[in-house]
């Protein structure tokens, strides 16, 4: 089907606008496309007459399944249609079609407005119905966006809450970590200053400890004793430090350390803050720690293990103080013990006595020669256990002893026995060992006995070396009843005996019998001509290749008993 309107005025238009509606109605078009189509037309048309001139309407139908209208608008004069644009528009069907009232005039016009007043309606609810959707979606979208946005927030917060963690975790783990190592300097700190017990290397080693991480300068002052007066401290802070046993801090602001009293400047210290540490003992201040800080100040952390440090070094160098104290005593009442050995016609004696040097350096290891009342020459070498003072009066009380119990006679056996119950009346939680010979004039039989002591070695004019492991008795002092035997031994004109103490011939990693065969080698090993005349070299002699170690646990006793020979 295809009808061509011509258009040349307002009503044209409009009789053309009509048939376009009606057409559209009649072929299926859907209200909301004819409206669209009239709308269309309508502003072509509009456009046309401006333009002036007669124009062609050309509406067409095909009869394919889609049943397609084209609606074409074109000049009706072919001349001027290359210079006037042309409209052109198709539109599908997809309802079923209807009937078209084919009624013109105004009567026609008029239904045909009522009809377009029906599409506009239709468009207006389809409109309102748009509208309510697009609304209801504005209203979701707005619900998501809260909703989205209440999401963020909380991510948000949770963000800052986590990120807020990492950091209290991180500074936890800072604080961890930084309470470690002041805990791990301290116990080295601690272990420095143990490991020697002399003061002036404990003093030396505390200035090394600090600077340049804890301090920028380390001064230690000492009080010569518990008279010595604070006034004489070398700052007032470390004066009122010595007097109340408090820390004190002097600089132009307070520090604010824990448990550390504030002062006014000291006018010391090159204008900067000074922490006076006292060093502290349960009788009175040892002296004062003075510092001044690495930086501008101290940490309070910081401060606090400084505080404790000073306790620890204080502990220490009273440990000190308190070990030269009684290694002087015991120094020197041992030294008074050591009398010079007696001259024997035909019996020489050198002795040596070395003490330890590792740890308190006086032990109880004692020697003594002297002669009985029926000429009898009595030899004798101990070790009481322990050191310090109290094994050195031991020892004393142990070699009067021996002195007096010889006067009434009796063999070495014996003279042990009696020693035993003496030490074990008088001291029972002490023990001794000891090894006694005893020489008789123009006797050359050698009658001797031991108690827990290292076995005497025997040098035969020969060269040859042996150790006399006959059974000894037990430790003196020990909870048990005994009578130690005596042993004897020929030793002729020539011969060396050695007695000896453990830590002589005692290493913890080897145990006794490597020393005691070393020594017999030693011994052996010596010329004969210099034992007849040089006795105490060749004690020297012995020291020297067995003592190489430069620390010694133990103090050494050796006593060398050399018989001489015809000629000598």
């Amino acid at each position: 089907m295809k009808r061509v309107l011509h258009i040349a005025s307002p009503t044209d238009a409009a009789l053309a606008r009509v048939t376009t509606a009606r057409l559209a109605a009649a072929h299926g078009v859907p209200a909301l496309e004819r409206t669209r189509l009239a709308t269309e037309l309508s502003a072509q048309l509009r456009e046309c007459l401006t333009k002036g001139g007669s124009w062609r309407l050309t509406l067409e139908t095909d009869g394919t399944e889609e049943r397609a209208l084209h609606a074409v608008v074109v000049p009706s004069d072919p001349e001027r249609s290359a210079v006037r644009a042309s409209w052109r528009t198709t539109v599908t069907s997809t309802e079923a079609a209807v009937a078209a009232d084919g009624a013109d005039g105004p009567t026609g016009l008029a239904e045909a407005l009522l009809g377009a007043d029906e599409d506009t309606a239709l468009v207006l609810e389809k409109l309102r119905q748009q509208e309510e959707l697009t609304e209801f979606h504005r209203e979701e979208l707005h619900q998501t966006n809260q909703g989205v946005l209440a999401l963020h927030a909380e991510l948000d917060a949770a963000g800052r809450a986590q990120r807020e963690a990492f950091a209290a975790e991180r500074h936890a783990r800072e604080e961890a970590e930084s309470a470690r190592r002041r805990l791990r300097f301290l116990a080295d700190a601690s272990a420095v200053l143990t490991s020697s017990l002399n003061l002036d290397a404990i003093v030396r080693r505390l200035p090394g400890l600090l600077v340049p991480e804890y301090a920028r300068t380390v001064d230690v002052w000492l009080s010569d004793g518990e008279d010595r007066r604070p006034s004489e401290a070398p700052t007032p802070a470390a004066a009122i430090a010595a007097r109340t046993g408090r820390p004190q801090y002097s600089g132009a602001t307070p520090g604010g350390l824990p448990g550390v009293v504030d002062q006014p400047p000291s006018g010391s210290g090159h204008g900067r803050p000074l922490l006076c540490i006292p060093l502290p003992t349960p009788r009175a201040p040892l002296g004062v720690l003075t510092l001044t800080p690495p930086g501008d100040r101290w940490d309070p952390d910081d401060a606090v293990m400084l505080i404790e440090l000073a306790r620890r070094a204080s502990t220490a160098i009273d440990h000190a103080r308190r070990y030269e104290v009684n290694r002087d005593i015991a120094e020197t009442l041992q030294r008074a013990l050591m009398t010079d050995l007696p001259t024997t016609p035909g019996l020489r004696i050198a002795a040596r006595y070395l003490p330890a040097t590792h740890g308190l350096n006086v032990g109880g290891d004692w020697y003594d020669a002297f002669r009985q009342p029926d000429g009898s020459l009595i030899a004798v070498i101990g070790d009481v256990t322990g050191h310090g003072l109290r094994a050195a009066v031991m020892m004393g009380q142990l070699r009067t002893a021996l002195r007096a119990y010889a006067v009434d006679g009796g063999s070495p056996g014996q003279l042990l026995t009696r020693l035993h119950t003496f030490l074990h009346h008088l001291q029972p939680d002490l023990y001794a060992t000891a090894v006694i010979a005893r020489f008789r004039p123009g006797d050359p039989e050698l009658t001797w006995a031991a108690a827990g002591h290292p076995p005497p070695v025997l040098r035969t004019p020969d060269g040859r070396v042996h150790t006399l492991a006959a059974k000894p008795g037990a430790m003196l002092g020990i909870p048990l009843k005994q009578d130690i035997g005596d042993h004897t031994v020929r030793m002729p004109p020539g011969s060396t005996l050695a007695l000896y103490t453990d830590g002589l011939v005692e290493r913890r990693a080897q145990g006794i019998d490597p020393g005691i065969a070393r020594l017999g080698d030693v011994l052996g090993g010596l010329d004969a001509d210099r034992l007849a005349t040089d006795l105490d070299g060749c004690a020297e002699g012995l020291l020297h290749p067995l003592l190489s170690d430069s620390e010694r646990d133990d103090d050494v006793c050796l006593l060398l008993c050399h018989i001489a020979a015809d000629g000598d």
